[in-house]
């Protein structure tokens, strides 16, 4: 996932200062937890007094922060630097692809600092040692919720870093380290604040947002002087309040997690969950170290929907593991089958350099890897027609992205930016972006529904 190469401008014009405040570009790619630490980077950028530049040639240095998840990321990431190395000429490096060992270094010689992930410190030493910051005693105070790179309507909100688990499949823990969770009252009042200025959707991000408070044993903090418990229910009951949509994202299926259900069934919470199950073999499971086995998956999505009937869960599955066999995948495709699920994405899998599974044996073929890639989809998205099709007929509410003309695009409560559907509404022109409309949705197909406005 990427994001905007340059950060927003706030509306200030540059000459509204004497001399010309220093400018740095900002490129932005990988993940929502890597976009949250860009957030807080250019934050203190703003903080400092320096603009952010709308373009390379614009800016006396650019910051890149990386993605080193799998192979593509990598490629990406590196190709960026190239690129703003091409451009501009002065370029700090940040984030995942800067935690694994001299790859930077040895593709790129030219940069002039490269960190890890969640590094702000880092990175603001770097800035500084390149570009002192400027001197300024009427410098405008940044808002309290800090410079989102998202459109204002909804911001994404990062709970904790790192994680406890060793999946074999996976190097973040030893980018991004061993679970630490915010405190609760921070949380708590950032999305007050994210709230106050605009925000109508709240995406909670993390690597597992399930253990939430787990390495704090799940202590008491507090938040507006009332006592409030680290731990995933109670933080999102208490983002509910505010009055914005509340979405989860990355919940391991932990049995505590049945807990927020009834929230979403009240309205307190959106009623989606974002899954990541990964497969459905035992076997496979056990080999990818995955906390969870297959028949509690199954079982606990059908007691979420007897709870919340209308809850959307996505998710994501790995297919072409090494040593999966086709028993195995056929496996995958009836759990599929029962357990129904609304959202899928689906991966084949990446030798990640540094990975445990890739001294695994028996590695599965590019080919064999592709077509079961390509059966799983389809087989997906004829589930995900039929499930899209119990919303037509129905009125919803929906989260107006984006109006032109008569048309807007809009999400429902089953969808999430930028990974799921849209919800393409007629009958539009008095909708306004960033905004709730209620709608009766006329059709669907496999990604998307189609609705017509009930707000004139």
């Amino acid at each position: 996932m990427s994001h905007p190469a340059f950060g927003p401008r706030d509306g200030r014009e540059r000459n509204a200062r004497s001399p010309r405040a220093p400018t740095v570009g900002f490129v932005s790619l990988g993940c929502p937890k890597a976009l949250v630490d860009s957030e807080q980077i250019v934050t203190r950028l703003r903080a400092e007094g320096y603009d952010i530049a709308p373009s390379y040639e614009g800016a006396d240095l650019v910051v890149v922060n990386t993605c080193g998840f799998i192979d593509s990321a990598v490629a990406e990431s590196l190709d960026a630097i190239g690129e703003a190395l091409a451009a501009n000429g002065k370029v700090i490096v940040t984030g995942c692809l800067g935690a694994q060992g001299n790859v930077v270094r040895e593709t790129h010689p030219a940069v002039l600092a490269v960190t890890g992930p969640h590094a702000t410190e880092a990175v603001m030493d770097a800035v500084h040692a390149h570009l002192p910051k400027p001197h300024d005693p009427f410098l405008d105070l940044v808002p309290p919720q800090g410079i989102k790179l998202t459109p204002k309507h909804y911001a994404y909100l990062k709970i904790s870093e790192g994680c406890n688990h060793r999946c074999t499949f996976c190097i973040i823990p030893s980018m991004r380290g061993d679970l630490v969770s915010r405190p609760v009252g921070d949380v708590l009042q950032d999305a007050e604040n994210l709230v106050k200025a605009g925000v109508r959707e709240l995406l909670v991000v993390s690597q597992d947002t399930s253990a939430y408070g787990v390495d704090l044993k799940y202590r008491t903090g507090f938040w507006k002087g009332r006592p409030v418990k680290t731990r995933m229910t109670e933080m999102v009951r208490h983002m509910g309040e505010l009055g914005a949509w509340v979405r989860l994202h990355y919940v391991y299926p932990y049995p505590h997690v049945d807990e927020v259900i009834p929230l979403m069934a009240e309205g307190r919470v959106v009623p989606y969950l974002d899954v990541p199950f990964q497969h459905a073999s035992a076997r496979i499971l056990r080999l990818m170290k995955r906390p969870a086995a297959a028949e509690n998956n199954l079982a606990r999505v059908r007691a979420w929907r007897e709870v919340c009937p209308d809850l959307t869960v996505r998710s994501t599955f790995i297919v072409g593991f090494p040593g999966e066999t086709e028993a195995e995948f056929e496996e995958l495709l009836t759990f599929l089958e029962e357990a129904q699920l609304d959202r899928v994405g689906c991966f084949p899998y990446s030798p990640v350099t540094g990975a445990a599974a890739n001294s695994l044996p028996d590695p599965v073929p590019d080919d064999v890897k592709q077509d079961r890639l390509a059966r799983l989809m389809q087989v997906q998205e004829r589930i995900s027609a039929a499930r899209l099709s119990r919303w037509v007929g129905r009125e919803i509410d929906v989260l107006v992205d984006k109006v032109d003309g008569n048309t807007a695009q809009a999400r429902s409560t089953a969808d999430a930016p930028e990974i799921d559907g849209r919800v393409y509404v007629s009958q539009a022109r008095w909708l306004r972006a960033g905004e709730f409309a209620r709608v009766r949705v006329t059709g669907a197909d496999e990604h998307d529904l189609f609705a017509d406005s009930l707000t004139v």
